[in-house]
């Protein structure tokens, strides 16, 4: 069977970037930061190298973040505190370098996240029909990613090889990133909800409804959750529509629950 690797590439690009700048000290208070951008080429082909070896793959799908992020119409304050963050300085360049050199998929209203989702799903950039002797296995090491039921693996945990996500549980961890929220990505899901809360929420009853009824007690109402859910959510195949508007990439079909309280009575 044939294995493609669809690849975070995002994170690999800034830890390539990151690892080859240099601080200098040049004395009376002056300081430099410099970047080779051949090296940080170089890095990348090796880790590439590396990553095919180690888990026999045929081909690799790098993905990448476009510049207008469709979660920030959704809540505004979507990863508003990374704004002014300086990126690695050869960043930009090592990004151009890999759509390149690499077959690379991107949209410019998505995250890179998204378009591994939309990957692992059935979307195909090349339009081709996928072979029924095809595998694709997601390589990253957000644990976001978990959200979407597929083949993983974490290459800050090799241990574990590549693992299996099944559908209840992709989506289990999507209703727990509502509850927990992400506070570096700028949303902060249920107030006074932490891990083991959460857990605790979902090994009783892994629904909506207990979702909302959480949100519910602490003074919130089911739209205040359902914002979080979109946010929080990793798309998957079928929930973009990739010929809705050209000029920005397509439309995003927001999340909704299955059912809603008021559906079931």
């Amino acid at each position: 069977m044939k294995r493609t690797l669809l690849i975070d590439g995002d994170v690999v690009l800034y830890q390539c970037a990151t690892a080859v700048e240099e601080v200098y000290d040049w004395g009376d208070d002056l300081w430099s930061l410099a970047s080779d951008a051949r090296a940080a080429k170089q890095m990348l082909d090796s880790w590439i190298r590396r990553i095919i070896k180690k888990l026999e793959a045929d081909n690799t799908i790098f993905t990448v973040s476009g510049s207008n992020n469709w979660r920030k119409y959704v809540l505004p304050t979507y990863k508003e505190a990374r704004k002014g963050v300086r990126k690695p300085i050869v960043f930009v360049p090592l990004k151009d370098y890999l759509k390149n050199t690499y077959k690379t998929c991107w949209f410019d209203n998505l995250e890179g996240d998204d378009v591994l989702g939309l990957l692992a799903g059935g979307y195909n950039p090349t339009s081709r029909k996928r072979g029924k002797t095809e595998e694709f296995v997601i390589v990253t090491i957000d644990k976001d990613l978990r959200t979407i039921p597929g083949l993983h693996y974490n290459p800050n945990k090799p241990s574990l090889g590549i693992e299996r996500v099944g559908e209840e549980e992709a989506d289990r961890n999507h209703l727990y990133q509502t509850l927990m929220g992400d506070r570096v990505d700028g949303y902060d899901g249920c107030p006074g909800v932490g891990p083991k809360t959460a857990d605790k929420i979902l090994d009783k009853n892994p629904t909506w409804d207990a979702v909302v009824e959480t949100y519910e007690s602490k003074g919130l109402t089911e739209e205040d959750a359902l914002v979080q859910a979109r946010v929080a959510r990793i798309l998957r195949y079928g929930e973009y529509d990739t010929a809705a508007n050209p000029e920005v990439g397509g439309e995003v079909n927001l999340w909704k629950p299955k059912e809603t309280r008021n559906e079931q009575g």
